[in-house]
């Protein structure tokens, strides 16, 4: 018997009993299509995760005053210790406040050549802003210097930046984001409009692009307002202590370096470190590893409705052999030879895994167009390759089983059955 012969027999043993065959690929259907839809969804948090901390400036080091106090020789337990752990056995001192000349250190081609800026930081947290009869309060009102929209890469849409003459004068400008454009501006073109922040006037002079809110627990990086650190000083915060300082490194291949060149630096002017140096790259790469497992979870939770997919193939076809024993044995007592009949119930299991496999495809690159609980999934293309492969390998070892069974079915045995 050909090849095409067995197909034909298998092709009419499968449309015999229609809506079992349907159950049966429903099945495989199932587990494929959750399989890429979940590895789709893991790699669509992922991708959310990246892009928020990319956001806040994933080539940038943050230098912030250490909560612990720690002093002597010790160092940073590594970027991840965002929380302040850090090691050394040096006896608990006053940490020493960062200052604008602390910032200014870190730009030496000598002591720190990795370095590109080192921008000075004043948060003035949650400000209430009001313009004519609206008010909004500002996430984050930040006074810095021009070398911040860089380093924490943020892009202008309208408007200008401000300037270092700004920066040095004092003057009273400011670039705020999308957020506070809509909710305090709405549609009047807020360049040139001078907004009141509690008692202070700050006329914006530039609009952000727009950043996008982050679903996986970042504040919304476009409710911001960013003005010269020297007028947010004087008019809504205390001269003196930085909240920290933003170092850019002059490439992303230079971050490890400048991390240490900056620690070095601060050490020899504080006497002892007193302060954590925050590397956004190592995080990204974290996260990425976190979601990397994530993703990998959920295509194991999915690939189980694919191996009871595989379990509801072999019932079938089980229950099929049984219902044709009769057919089987009068096909044996002609002359059909063992081949024949293990290739036709073989390829009649994977007949259906294939199709199965084929609308899992269909249905989970379908459904990962729609947004899944915040999350827009992204196909991994391995994951559809994966996933047809498996169910049709499915289909051999599934059906291997009732398929040996028939082939076995002695004639006269087969014959007697009722």
């Amino acid at each position: 018997m050909n090849p095409f012969e067995i197909l034909r027999f298998a092709l009419r043993g499968l449309g015999a009993n229609k809506l079992r065959s349907g159950l049966t690929t429903l099945g495989i259907l199932i587990g494929v299509g959750a399989v890429i839809l979940l590895v789709a969804v893991g790699n669509g948090s992922s991708r959310q995760i990246q892009d928020s901390i990319a956001r806040l400036g994933a080539g940038a080091l943050t230098v912030s005053t250490s909560t612990t106090g720690q002093g002597g020789a010790g160092r940073q337990a590594g970027p991840g210790a965002a929380g302040g752990q850090q090691t050394g056995t040096g006896p608990r001192t006053q940490a020493r406040k960062l200052t604008v000349e602390d910032a200014k250190a870190l730009v030496d081609p000598v002591s720190t050549p990795s370095v590109e800026s080192a921008s000075p930081v004043v948060n003035a947290s949650s400000q209430t802003t009001t313009y004519l009869t609206a008010s909004h309060s500002i996430g984050q009102f930040v006074g810095s210097d021009s070398a911040y929209f860089k380093a924490n890469n943020k892009t202008l849409r309208r408007g200008s930046l401000f300037t270092a003459a700004q920066v040095a004068s004092g003057a009273k400008v400011a670039v705020i984001g999308q957020t506070v454009a809509e909710e305090l501006f709405g549609r009047v073109d807020p360049i040139g409009k001078r907004m009141n922040v509690n008692g202070a006037f700050f006329t914006v002079i530039g609009v952000l692009a727009e950043s996008g809110s982050s679903s996986s627990g970042f504040q919304d990086a476009d409710d911001t307002a960013i003005a010269p650190y020297t007028a947010v000083q004087g008019t809504l915060t205390s001269y003196g202590a930085l909240s920290q300082i933003v170092v850019q490194a002059k490439t992303p291949d230079a971050v490890d370096a400048a991390q240490a060149e900056v620690t070095t630096v601060l050490d020899q002017r504080h006497g002892t470190t007193d302060f954590q140096v925050f590397n956004q790259a190592s995080l990204q790469s974290a996260a990425a590893e976190s979601s990397e497992t994530f993703t990998v979870l959920l295509g194991a939770v999915a690939a189980i409705s694919l191996l009871v997919g595989g379990i509801g193939v072999t019932n079938i076809m089980l229950v099929t052999v049984t219902e044709r024993t009769r057919e089987i044995g009068i096909r044996k007592a002609i002359g059909a030879p063992r081949g024949a009949i293990l290739g036709q119930f073989i390829t009649e299991a994977t007949i259906l895994s294939l199709i199965g496999g084929v609308l899992g495809v269909v249905a989970g690159v379908v459904s990962s167009r729609f947004e899944i609980v915040g999350v827009q999934p992204v196909i991994a293309p391995w994951s559809i390759g994966l996933a047809l492969g498996v169910s049709v390998v499915i289909g051999l070892f599934f059906g291997s089983y009732p398929a040996n069974r028939a082939a076995s079915l002695r004639p006269i045995e087969a014959l007697r059955h009722e």
